[in-house]
């Protein structure tokens, strides 16, 4: 299983959201570090809007994120890039 494919199945488990998107992103780093070639699944982005971020700081939001994909974390993602919002927050995507 692919760790997008891993990290989307744990956050809608643990989320429920209405709207989620995991996008690799390592394409858009290669070249940062000396012999990364944007090949795999390095840096990823997860936009969620979910009703379980009501009233959660951002931090917050954050950090409930982070200890869902800790296994992928611990596995070698390298970048996690995060934008959380609750229904009716505005977003930029």
């Amino acid at each position: 299983m692919s760790m997008k494919s891993s990290m989307t199945g744990k956050l809608e488990a643990a989320f429920s959201p209405e709207r989620l998107d995991v996008i690799n992103e390592s394409h858009l780093h290669a070249g940062h570090q000396p012999g990364f070639d944007g090949e795999g699944e390095t840096h990823m982005r997860i936009r969620i809007v979910s009703a379980a971020f009501a009233g959660m700081s951002r931090v917050a939001r954050h950090r409930a994120i982070n200890e869902v994909v800790k296994a992928e974390l611990d596995a070698g993602l390298h970048a996690l890039a995060v934008e959380a919002a609750a229904p009716g927050e505005p977003t930029r995507w």
